[in-house]
């Protein structure tokens, strides 16, 4: 009897980012699926129910956190992960919460074995 793979949706609008990590989660037991904007994340999120979502912040066109936003909205279970190389991320981070939406955010370059220590907490927790 085959277990059932977490789902996670991998956005960076950095192709390499995104194919890497999302081959790096498959690799170890999660069904990764890639998107290369933020907006295709969204649609992606409308066909699947992923379990976890790990999204770059600043991006072109829709940013990170906007899209994670809409995907909680579609998928109020999946667990959302920020990901981010920028320090221009505070004001999109304040206007979440400002809108009710508090997200676990982590540094770029995120080291695998840092992603899959958070994927594999209980909610709520950031690994150290």
């Amino acid at each position: 009897m085959e277990t059932k793979r977490p789902k996670v949706l991998v956005i960076d609008d950095e192709p390499t980012h995104a194919d890497t990590l999302a081959m790096v989660l498959n690799i170890s037991g999660f069904e990764a699926i890639a998107a290369h904007s933020a907006t295709h994340g969204v649609d992606l999120a409308m066909q699947t129910a992923f379990d976890y979502l790990v999204t770059d912040v600043v991006m072109n066109g829709m940013n990170g956190i906007d899209a994670a936003i809409a995907i909680h909205r579609l998928l109020p279970n999946c667990r959302i992960l920020l990901i981010s190389g920028n320090n221009d991320t505070s004001p999109l981070l304040d206007a979440a919460i400002a809108q009710g939406h508090a997200f676990d955010i982590l540094a770029k370059p995120v080291h695998p074995t840092v992603l899959l220590s958070y994927l594999r907490a209980p909610a709520g927790t950031i690994p150290e």
